[in-house]
């Protein structure tokens, strides 16, 4: 558990699992703090919280679909009459996303050089399937963003669908995302990477509730299950989407 406390320019870190030896006798500055395993986690636990944020207000966003298309093709139009904000919002979700994936990879590495052969195979076998693949569900996560952006932002897959406007002359997201899953590829693709942010989800909540402190030994187990009941919440409001369009629920009619 962690617990980080400020004042008068000093910085009191109370570990009990985590960091490597000496650390602390080094973190006399900013720049120090952020270089270390614990500083790491810090910004991984601020970004994820920034990011799962982000995460459930776009699927709330998203789940209008079900409310037809007027509804939902009004709530992309006004995303897009407002393209100051919406482009501070996309810049600032780049840089979380790069810091929250270089910290990762960068605390992996200092971790695997820290720790002896012996006990990253003990430590394998103890830790649950979401967090031994963290790192590769991350890696999944950052080609489907690549995807999805080329798909429904930039119009570069489906071109053909990208350009359509409705009655009221808006664009027409609605049929480009059920013309989207209706091709089984993307569909799968979707709904599988879609998986994959769920089961990083339920180990990284859970992370971020232990790296900020609050999962003391007593509240550790609702904590934890938690943060399945989170990412579970998530991962099927998301896959919901795609399995409409396949199950003609959500149609073009």
């Amino acid at each position: 558990m962690f617990c980080l406390c400020t004042g008068d320019r000093k910085v009191f870190i109370y570990l009990q699992t985590g960091g490597t030896s000496n650390e602390w006798e080094h973190m006399s500055s900013p720049q120090s703090f952020f270089s270390s395993t614990i500083g790491k986690k810090v910004v991984m636990a601020v970004t994820g919280f920034l990011l799962i944020g982000f995460v459930v207000a776009h699927l709330v966003g998203n789940l209008q679909v079900f409310l037809g298309a007027e509804v939902f093709n009004a709530y992309a139009a006004f995303l897009k009459s407002i393209p100051g904000p919406l482009w501070i919002a996309r810049i600032g979700l780049i840089v979380i996303f790069v810091l929250h994936l270089y910290n990762a990879f960068s605390l992996r590495k200092i971790i695997s050089a820290a720790r002896p052969v012996d006990y990253n195979k003990q430590a394998t076998v103890q830790a649950s399937a979401a967090s031994r693949y963290m790192l590769h569900t991350g890696v999944v996560i950052l080609l489907f963003v690549i995807v999805h952006l080329a798909h429904f932002t930039l119009g570069y897959l489906q071109p053909e669908h990208f350009s359509k406007t409705d009655a009221l002359g808006q664009h027409d997201v609605y049929y480009m995302l059920v013309q989207g899953f209706l091709n089984p590829v993307y569909a799968g693709f979707y709904i599988f990477c879609i998986v994959m942010l769920g089961i990083h989800l339920s180990h990284g909540i859970s992370s971020m509730f232990q790296t900020l402190g609050f999962c003391r030994p007593n509240v550790k187990n609702k904590l934890e299950l938690a943060a399945k009941a989170i990412a579970a919440g998530i991962t099927l409001g998301y896959i919901s989407i795609p399995l409409a369009v396949i199950a003609n629920v959500v149609t073009l009619s």
